[in-house]
């Protein structure tokens, strides 16, 4: 990661480079978000082809063949997007251009070092500690529509595992679990962690893993392991490492709203653990608008001890 990072870098304009690399202990590391807004870093609208083509080379390190092909299609989604949403031809509120790539100390020479990719619908924070991924969170997928309806790319369904694995979990579940697993018949609207800098959902609910049997079990750890590999395989292991040694006792699965798939249904999952929350939501545009995150509890943007050792001089 480092290496590809130091070769995106030196292919970058010293102009380039004032607008896409800061200090490690700025603020503007925390200021991540997923809807369309002016972002600081450096935009693909801003990058010759060459790179553009380093810039995802980077991202490639980062994430898993599926994960990597889910950033690239939301990314691609913005065209359809404006056409649905019939916006003028110069209209940037929509652009699959306008995501920003930001990178926090430098990957040639630090220990500790970071780097983002942002815009509407994704949002990817990734630190670094000693060449070894310390946190790939805040984690953000999001598609609009969900299900692409009409046009040349239609039936198209980005995050359709995300969507379906979670209605077969939920109707896995008897009559008493899914009293348990229902928290509110009415969806949130919003992922109820937002774009906040510290994510906690205090007074976790739903049914816990132990109240699920083997095959349900099975489901609940496929589902999990759809978000947790949207990473490259060597960080989602230390992921899952994480949350095993936390107990796999101690996850919840929670649902709110419709429990009937398709448009006009809104609903809402979250899986939520010592060390996670997971939460996926379908609420927006008559339900046809998903928005997924993952949420490291202890190592969101690094975590505070990973700023400690920076702070203290360990870069």
């Amino acid at each position: 990661m480092a290496k590809s990072a130091t070769v995106f870098l030196q292919t970058l304009s010293e102009k380039q480079k004032t607008r896409i690399q800061f200090q490690f202990d700025e603020e503007e590391r925390y200021n991540w978000n997923y809807v369309p807004r002016s972002r600081k870093g450096l935009t693909l609208n801003e990058m010759t082809g060459q790179q553009i083509k380093d810039a995802f080379a980077l991202l490639r390190t980062a994430l898993s063949d599926t994960g990597f092909n889910k950033t690239n299609s939301i990314i691609q989604l913005e065209t359809v997007l404006k056409e649905v949403e019939n916006r003028p031809a110069n209209d940037t509120q929509r652009d699959p251009g306008n995501y920003a790539f930001s990178i926090f100390g430098n990957p040639a020479t630090d220990a500790i070092w970071g780097w983002r990719l942002e815009g509407h619908h994704v949002a990817f924070n990734f630190s670094s500690e000693d060449n070894r991924i310390v946190s790939g969170t805040p984690g953000f997928l999001g598609s609009n529509p969900a299900v692409v309806l009409s046009g040349p790319e239609k039936g198209k369904y980005i995050l359709k595992d995300e969507a379906e694995l979670g209605f077969v979990l939920l109707h896995s579940l008897n009559k008493e679990q899914t009293d348990k697993a229902i928290i509110s018949n009415e969806a949130p609207g919003e992922i109820l962690t937002a774009a906040s800098r510290h994510a906690m959902i205090n007074d976790p609910k739903g049914i816990l893993y132990t109240e699920l049997n083997s095959s349900q079990q099975q489901i609940f750890m496929q589902l999990l392991s759809i978000y947790i590999h949207r990473y490259t395989r060597s960080f989602a292991k230390v992921m899952m490492k994480e949350i095993e040694e936390a107990g796999l006792n101690n996850l919840r699965f929670a649902w709110a709203g419709d429990q009937q798939p398709g448009i006009g249904h809104p609903h809402y999952y979250r899986i939520q653990g010592p060390t996670i929350i997971i939460e996926y939501d379908n609420i927006q545009n008559n339900a046809n608008h998903i928005h997924t995150v993952i949420r490291d509890l202890k190592n969101d943007f690094g975590g505070d001890e990973l700023l400690k050792h920076y702070k203290n001089g360990q870069h």
